[in-house]
């Protein structure tokens, strides 16, 4: 299969940030009606709907590891959503992408092989620490917490995708991992409650949240990782603290302090310094 020229992976990874923090802040508009975990199941549910009536995958084609790698692909992808969007029910967007990040900050460090890498790698990781609230009289530490651990999954999400993606078709593999998704989060939206408040105007924004934070931008990322090393792509993603915040100030009227916007311009300009340093690998 012909690969994406680098200048478009970049762009189809951007375009998947903006896509998902403007989901984002509509999801958390839901979470008062159906909960973080209804919203979750709403998105992953529908997305998975969606992308296997469009792309229509040939599951009898697929080898038993293609089986394995879009099961655990499916899992990071339930697991980093479910916790995530319960960081953020308690913390704002900007600050828990920020947070979350550490875990794409880490996989990068692991993977680089040039120095120039581990310095942008560090930016990155003075913007995390400049943006952390060491005060903690006022900010909910098991948001904290929820938010490093669903980094922990968007780490495995970044390495089981840049896995998938040179395995097989990414369509195929975004629309069955998201059925492997679905089957992982069901239960635990069920179990938690919330979707028992369902009506035709929450379906309609979890439609759109299905499209916007997982449709689009997990077809989009494994376009972008089919061309992008792994640890180019995961100092990359250090925008999604911008573009949350941004989307969070927009959307949810969540304001930042000064310093965490410095912090924000650290890992944006180490996302800036690896996309145009980094050279693409044979």
């Amino acid at each position: 299969m012909k690969k994406t020229p680098k200048g478009s992976a970049v762009s189809a990874a951007l375009l998947s940030m903006a896509c998902v923090q403007g989901g984002a802040s509509v999801a958390k508009s839901l979470f008062p009606l159906v909960g973080a975990t209804g919203t979750t199941t709403l998105r992953i549910g529908l997305s998975a709907i969606l992308l296997n009536l469009i792309n229509r995958p040939k599951i009898s084609q697929f080898s038993r590891k293609q089986w394995l790698y879009c099961f655990y692909y499916g899992g990071s992808i339930a697991l980093m959503n479910t916790i995530f969007y319960l960081a953020i029910q308690r913390i704002p967007l900007g600050l828990g992408v920020t947070i979350e990040f550490i875990g794409p900050l880490f996989l990068a460090l692991v993977l680089s092989r040039k120095l120039l890498d581990i310095l942008w790698a560090l930016l990155a990781g003075i913007g995390i620490l400049l943006i952390v609230p060491w005060k903690t009289d006022h900010v909910d530490l098991l948001g904290l917490g929820l938010a490093f651990l669903a980094g922990v999954f968007w780490a495995c999400y970044i390495f089981m995708g840049s896995k998938v993606s040179k395995e097989m078709n990414t369509n195929e593999a975004v629309s069955v991992g998201l059925v492997f998704a679905t089957l992982i989060i069901i239960p635990i939206g069920l179990y938690a409650g919330g979707l028992e408040h369902l009506t035709w105007t929450t379906f309609g924004l979890g439609l759109l949240v299905a499209i916007l934070s997982s449709a689009l931008p997990f077809s989009l990322d494994l376009l972008a990782l089919k061309q992008l090393p792994a640890n180019t792509f995961s100092i990359l993603t250090s925008l999604q603290p911008a573009f949350a915040a941004l989307s969070g100030l927009l959307f949810l009227s969540e304001k930042l302090s000064l310093v965490q916007w410095l912090s924000i311009l650290c890992v944006v300009s180490a996302s800036i310094g690896t996309t145009l340093f980094s050279k693409r690998k044979s």
